[in-house]
């Protein structure tokens, strides 16, 4: 094992200078905008070229496909299942549509915000690597502490909901069986501490993944589980409804009066329904928070903002059809009565052993997503630090471990222990609030207007210069403001599932 600096000099190949790719990415503050007509791809001698990009960086390898499963793996999350209940609330009429313009929303401003992954100019701009690193070029001043507390905080709390998630599924494949074995006599009650600690334990090992670069494997993996969960879900609501042979559900959704597992549904409860759905499929689609941080890892030739818009479009189209499936036959299967998720919660008992495979698709899926959301934020803490103490071997020192597949591993201290600690915090907190849920959607709705809509919308007028007053500056302000209606709506129904949710909570102590 030897130690080797993340400060160390250069080194010299093949007769130019290389600089680690690491050390650039935990202890680069910014790339200062280069000369006019300074070192262009096509001055450079081939060799450089061929090992690095632009700006001196380690070449990229990311593609459309990587791109593409990337975001399926952040968007299509174990939340497609709970789509039944969201349209149950809405109904008919207003379930689909919501659905569909949101899809057309998230897609436009994920567009507006590709386009300032590079300053100035599309192609040969200089490139910024984090979201806070785009809005710092192009807006600037507090806005970009404001979105770095924004981004990281949420997250934060989707690690925390992902574990809750995983646990759930999980309980789930032993609950299926039990009720298998007991034909539904034994109500199966268990704990879900032991479950989060598992997935705990996982989230440890992955997370020793150096960076964003290295997880494309486990995206795709991840995208994979996402379909084949969507797809028994699917499956199972189509069958539901070929078995009764007539669809559920009414035009304007569930109907005051209606008896649930919670209870009555009054009024009041109705409003609260209908706003948590509303935020629950607004944010089905948001992954704009790593937005530019898949684009970074994406090659060019072609100029990565073409890539990345197709890779969008197929993705929100993929997901936006998989949605409107899969929460369309659940709702048409039951109704009002519409299960939070039709895997876990129990609208499906049979067959059990396709429920279990789907639960498992679920819990490696989430696997991949934790780490797709909290790469991120393992980066920006571990640059930060190198950054404050660049001479302490502790945070810059890597250690070589051969590996039995060839190569070596690059094992640093800081990285091991931050994020060993960090999945521990989360994991604890989870077991703590098993309701996080709730919390994470409160999270989600203050995330989801500045980060999908506000900041995209405000540094694409500021990189295109749009005029104050014309017509194109009026047509994004409207789009942001009514975002900003349906973030504090659905930050009101979060809220008030976090009030009920603890008139009967006990820390620890909460069973499935």
């Amino acid at each position: 094992m030897l130690p080797r600096s993340r400060t160390t000099p250069s080194r010299t190949h093949h007769g130019v200078v290389e600089e680690r790719h690491d050390i650039k990415h935990y202890l680069q503050v910014e790339v200062q905008p280069k000369a006019q007509n300074e070192s262009k791809a096509t001055n450079s001698p081939p060799d450089y070229s061929k090992c690095f990009d632009d700006d001196g960086r380690l070449k990229r390898t990311g593609t459309f496909w990587t791109a593409t499963s990337h975001i399926i793996t952040a968007v299509i999350g174990s939340g497609v299942l709970s789509l039944a209940w969201a349209i149950a609330q809405l109904g008919w009429v207003a379930g689909p549509t919501v659905l569909v313009l949101f899809a057309f929303v998230n897609l436009y401003t994920s567009n507006l915000l590709a386009e300032c992954y590079r300053s100035g100019d599309l192609v040969t701009g200089q490139r910024n690597y984090t979201y806070m690193e785009a809005v710092k070029a192009h807006l600037g001043g507090w806005k970009v502490k404001l979105c770095g507390w924004i981004q990281y905080l949420n997250l934060f709390g989707v690690a925390i909901g992902y574990t809750i998630a995983a646990s759930v599924s999980m309980m789930a494949i032993k609950r299926s069986n039990c009720f298998h074995k007991s034909g539904g006599k034994d109500p199966c009650h268990m704990s879900s501490n032991g479950y989060m600690i598992s997935f705990g334990i996982a989230e440890v090992i992955f997370s020793q993944i150096p960076n964003f670069s290295h997880i494309g494997w486990l995206s795709i993996v991840a995208a994979i589980m996402s379909f084949t969960y969507s797809s028994v879900g699917l499956g199972l609501g189509i069958g539901k409804v070929a078995e009764h042979e007539r669809f559920d559900g009414s035009l304007l959704g569930i109907s005051i009066g209606t008896v649930t597992h919670a209870g009555t549904v009054t009024g009041m409860q109705k409003i609260w329904r209908t706003l948590q759905a509303l935020g629950a499929i607004a944010f089905a689609y948001s992954y704009s928070v790593i937005l530019i941080e898949i684009q970074d890892t994406v090659k060019s030739p072609p100029a990565e903002y073409t890539t990345m818009k197709k890779a969008t479009l197929f993705s929100i189209t993929v997901t936006t059809v998989f949605y409107l499936l899969c929460g369309c036959f659940g709702y048409a299967a039951f109704g009002d009565l519409s299960p939070g998720n039709l895997l876990t919660g129990f609208g499906f008992y049979n067959p059990y052993w396709l429920l279990d495979i789907a639960n498992l698709a679920i819990v490696i899926h989430l696997v991949g997503a934790y780490q797709v959301f909290c790469q991120p934020l393992f980066a920006f803490v571990e640059k930060w630090c190198a950054q404050k103490r660049p001479n302490c071997n502790f945070v810059t020192a890597e250690y070589e471990i051969p590996t039995p597949f060839g190569g070596a591993y690059e094992l640093n201290l800081f990285r091991l222990v931050w994020r060993t600690i960090f999945v521990a915090i989360t994991t604890l907190i989870a077991m703590l609030m098993p309701f996080f849920n709730d919390v994470v959607g409160f999270l989600g709705a203050m995330g989801f207007w500045p980060l999908t809509v506000y900041f995209p919308i405000e540094m694409y007028i500021s990189h295109k210069k749009v005029g104050r007053g014309t017509s194109r500056w009026f047509a994004l302000q409207i789009i942001s403001v009514a975002c900003f209606f349906v973030t504090v709506a659905a930050a009101v129904g979060s809220i008030a599932g976090v009030v009920l949710d603890l008139k009967t909570y006990k820390p620890f102590k909460t069973s499935y």
